[in-house]
């Protein structure tokens, strides 16, 4: 049996892996090495070992403590069975904690190092936009806090998210990447976005360009810049004429 199957093909979790095997195992190489979380870069033991670095995450975690030592592997199964009889709890609190320890991780120097090897290798994606020439994606998260959304995959290139094409990878909390991970990256590796020139498809009749304003022009650019609500409106009105307002 491989000690690091994928535990979402119904293989053991590490805990029954220990009982099963005499060989050590490492949880974060075990979760990382999963199909489903082809995403992550496994973060240094004494990354997580460092208080300073959790701050603020207990609040987030039931049973903190038994699952930070599930994550570090401090304390043999039968030992933890003493305390929490029913160990399958711990599973979800540690992908977590783990997941939002990863996304404080990739903002280190370290962490963007091991992201950009993944990004090179192509781990996450490639954007399906035709323009974009296949130019690498990038995970990202809408929120900071979990529980508020699935991650999403930005390009570069045409600065969109797009959804995970692998049903497997749209359940990941967008947390464990953050709002700040893929701008931070450009910004620590600015000839990323430099590699693919952008370009925008122009819409045309017989040869002729469509005007912007056309309903079938281009519709996405002026979806994008339409107000969401008429407080956008005047705010946006403000920015451009300052005489309109009243």
């Amino acid at each position: 049996m491989d000690q690091y199957s994928d535990p979402q093909d119904g293989q053991l979790t590490p805990m029954e892996l220990d009982r099963a095997s005499s060989a050590p195992t490492s949880w974060i190489n075990w979760f990382c090495s999963s199909k489903k979380h082809k995403y992550y870069t496994e973060v240094e033991e004494r990354f997580i070992e460092d208080p300073f670095n959790l701050i603020g995450l207990s609040s987030h975690i039931q049973l903190y403590k038994e699952t930070l030592e599930i994550i570090l592997d401090l304390e043999p199964v039968d030992a933890m069975y003493n305390r929490v009889p029913d160990l399958s709890l711990l599973e979800p609190s540690a992908e977590l904690l783990y997941g939002l320890i990863h996304q404080r991780y990739i903002l280190t120097k370290q962490g963007m190092f091991q992201m950009y090897g993944k990004y090179e290798a192509g781990h996450f994606g490639k954007c399906p936009r035709f323009y974009c020439n296949d130019s690498h994606l990038l995970p990202c998260g809408q929120h900071d806090l979990p529980k508020n959304g699935s991650v999403r995959l930005f390009c570069p290139n045409c600065m969109d998210l797009y959804i995970p094409p692998n049903p497997k990878h749209q359940d990941i909390d967008g947390s464990h990447f953050g709002t700040t991970f893929p701008h931070l990256f450009l910004q620590t590796f600015p000839d990323i976005a430099k590699k693919v020139d952008p370009i925008t498809y122009t819409a045309r009749l017989f040869g002729f360009r469509i005007h912007s304003s056309s309903l079938s022009g281009p519709r996405m650019q002026w979806l994008r810049t339409m107000p969401n609500t008429e407080q956008d409106n005047d705010t946006r009105k403000e920015k451009i004429d300052p005489l309109l307002t009243f």
